[in-house]
């Protein structure tokens, strides 16, 4: 529709329509589309509601290529489950592999004629899938090595074609973002936060999972691959392998997510390969800073401690002094 109307001459504006309420929608419990348009044109004309980014042509094809390969591969999932479940029904505990091999291990498998009859269909319907999601994964390979950013960032750890591309396709210009911390929060990697009073009662939750969901698992997937990876001297790693000592792995992914994805957008901003001796520089200052932090930390609950004590002692003796006025006056 925005490139329609654009083609007839329009100024065309796309809002951010996660933030209607903000435009006065719905107040009074009055809402149609007239006073829904006229709302939504005061908000834009006043500047009170962010315009949404329009992605490019390119960006879109990609995009659509990989929502049809995640509906296989959410397809073949269901498929590949429902079978082990039946499988499993029969007395029959269907072998771990890998998707790919799974038609053909279920076929060796010892299933009796009924239960092989009965998935039939499904094994039917797997095959299918999965030789269409090989025909997209390919379309999806091709328009990722005509994209240098995509074989660019395929350099990081963790990530491949598939990541790359989801990625560039909902970040489309990396030059949008002010800093990694803005794509964080994009992507719904950042903490959600109810604060209200000064820094020391700031309080965090869990992520707010804004954003493109499927972006944000791909990014948690690529996270796991890393903790999981055998390179031990990889920074993100050891990074990440501190953070699972003390808060436990399924933490660390988020945050090795969140990590990634900053990095991902300054190779992209950057136009530079990964680095790992970079990275490894970069944590090292980052771990000094937190180190700085909880010694200043550390230095003011030690202050705090003494000045409360010091309260306390001239509590104490303003005390004991009227005591002894008051016995005095008697």
């Amino acid at each position: 529709m925005h490139d329609t109307l654009t083609s007839w001459g329009h100024d065309a504006k796309m809002i951010d329509t996660t933030r209607v309420r903000a435009m006065g929608v719905a107040h009074h419990k009055r809402k149609n589309d007239a006073l829904d348009a006229e709302a939504a044109a005061r908000a834009v004309d006043q500047g009170r509601i962010p315009e949404a980014h329009i992605l490019s042509p390119a960006r879109r094809a990609l995009r659509a290529q990989l929502s049809v390969r995640g509906a296989l591969v959410e397809t073949r999932a269901q498929y590949v489950t429902t079978i082990r479940g039946l499988g499993r029904a029969a007395g029959v505990l269907l072998p771990t592999c890998t998707t790919e091999n799974f038609v053909n291990k279920v076929r060796e498998s010892s299933l009796d004629d009924a239960t092989s009859t009965l998935i039939a269909p499904l094994l039917a319907v797997l095959v299918g899938v999965e030789e269409e999601l090989t025909k997209v994964e390919r379309t999806l390979s091709e328009m990722a090595m005509r994209e240098p950013i995509t074989k660019l960032l395929a350099t990081a750890p963790g990530v491949g074609l598939i990541v790359a591309s989801t990625f560039v396709s909902v970040i489309d210009e990396a030059k949008r973002f002010r800093n990694a911390q803005a794509v964080g929060a994009y992507l719904g990697l950042v903490p959600s936060e109810l604060t209200t009073g000064g820094p020391e009662k700031r309080r965090l939750g869990s992520i707010t999972k804004q954003g493109n969901t499927y972006a944000r698992k791909m990014l948690v997937q690529a996270a796991w691959l890393i903790l999981r990876s055998r390179d031990m001297d990889d920074p993100i790693r050891q990074w990440g392998d501190r953070i699972a000592k003390t808060r436990g792995k399924r933490i660390a992914a988020i945050a090795i997510a969140r990590k990634l994805a900053g990095v991902l957008w300054a190779m992209w901003r950057d136009g530079t390969a990964y680095d790992p001796v970079g990275q490894a520089k970069a944590s090292a200052k980052g771990t000094r800073r937190e180190a700085r932090s909880k010694n200043a930390n550390a230095e003011a609950l030690e202050r705090s401690a003494k000045k409360l004590q010091r309260n306390r002692c001239i509590e104490r003796r303003s005390s004991a002094g009227f005591a002894s006025w008051a016995s005095w006056g008697a």
